[in-house]
């Protein structure tokens, strides 16, 4: 057995990233500058639904309570629909697109062949994923501005939250994405997500939900999101905000973490 085989037997340790997570993105950015639509048409949707649910059926609802004051539903609706993108965004990026480079288009064994590592690979996707989120949060955020649905300037924080936000799900996405072994696997991830953007404080204040659905949506993930996203838009902060901010970037670390060690296991033995 010859030097260079043993070199394509070892796997080097496996870390969090060399440096190198910015070729990841900018060879992302070169492929969706040439379909650019794809990215610009994700902004669209969070406003459909503020402008549909929020305002449309604000007006049947009237005032409600967010996050200790009364609020126009509008007000109330628009932070959770922000929450609610950067996690769908983040999801979507990290899931079906991670899945279809790793399994069939095989962009990361490519990748592996320089000295790109495990880490970067996932540090840059989720960066990308981040990248992409970012720029439908601020969107979102001049149109809240514009339309009076931000009362309070705290609410330019939700920019960096909603970057938690995506940070949290698409690690935890792309770890997933490593275990999925066909496009039917995708079910399950819509299984997770459409009650999570149901029942996690998006439309209804938590307390008209049942005791043990509010035990429930306490520890999903994207109550903490929502419920971040909401105070600093509405301008009420408290200490627990803390405790949303921990939450998610302690789930983000653990993705990505799982992310890395997948994808070093099953491209490098």
């Amino acid at each position: 057995m010859t030097s260079g085989t043993l070199r394509t037997r070892i796997a080097p340790p496996v870390r969090l990233g060399s440096g190198r997570a910015r070729y990841v993105l900018e060879r992302n950015f070169r492929v969706y500058r040439h379909v650019w639509v794809i990215i610009f048409s994700g902004f669209f949707e969070p406003l459909f639904y503020l402008f549909s649910i929020g305002v449309g059926l604000g007006e049947l609802v009237g005032d409600v309570v967010g996050a200790g004051r009364v609020v126009t539903y509008a007000e109330f609706v628009a932070p959770a629909l922000l929450a609610s993108s950067a996690m769908n965004g983040a999801v979507f990026e990290s899931t079906m697109n991670i899945f279809f480079k790793l399994k069939f288009q095989k962009t990361y064994d490519g990748m592996l062949a320089t000295p790109v590592e495990p880490g970067d690979i996932a540090l840059g996707e989720i960066g990308w994923s981040l990248i992409r989120g970012g720029l439908y949060a601020a969107g979102f955020l001049v149109v809240a501005l514009v339309f009076g649905y931000m009362p309070s300037l705290w609410g330019l924080l939700a920019l960096p939250a909603a970057l938690l936000i995506g940070f949290a799900f698409a690690a935890v996405g792309m770890a997933t994405t490593t275990y999925m072994r066909s496009w039917q696997d995708f079910e399950l991830v819509t299984l997770v997500t459409l009650p999570l953007f149901l029942f996690s404080a998006t439309f209804y204040p938590l307390d008209v939900y049942p005791g043990f659905l509010q035990a429930i949506a306490r520890i999903s993930p994207l109550y903490h999101g929502v419920d971040l996203v909401r105070s600093l838009m509405l301008g009420t902060l408290d200490w627990s905000l803390v405790g949303h901010v921990a939450f998610l970037a302690v789930m983000g670390m653990v993705g990505l973490t799982i992310a890395t060690r997948r994808i070093a296991a099953m491209l490098l033995q």
